[in-house]
């Protein structure tokens, strides 16, 4: 009937393995073409760096160039 013999777990374990292997394939390969597209470079973008200066109004930080007013009386920068 349903007996459990060698040949049979052999079998099985075999193709256990088989699937296994093929979706780690499958995923693997899914995940190259996900990264290798052009024109998806959004998780790569990194923003240029800008200096920043501190007001001595407010004390917040802006930045050094083009540097817009706090809208506070006193702001040594020019309003935008």
């Amino acid at each position: 009937m349903l007996g459990f013999s060698l040949p049979k777990l052999i079998v099985l374990a075999v193709i256990i393995a088989a699937i296994w292997y093929g979706f780690k394939l499958f995923g693997r390969g899914n995940s190259l073409t996900k990264a290798n597209q052009p024109g998806d470079d959004t998780d790569t973008v990194i923003p240029d760096a800008v200096d920043m200066v501190k007001c001595v109004t407010c004390g917040d930080f802006v930045p050094a160039k083009d540097a817009a007013s706090c809208g506070k009386e006193g702001c040594p920068y020019p309003g935008s």
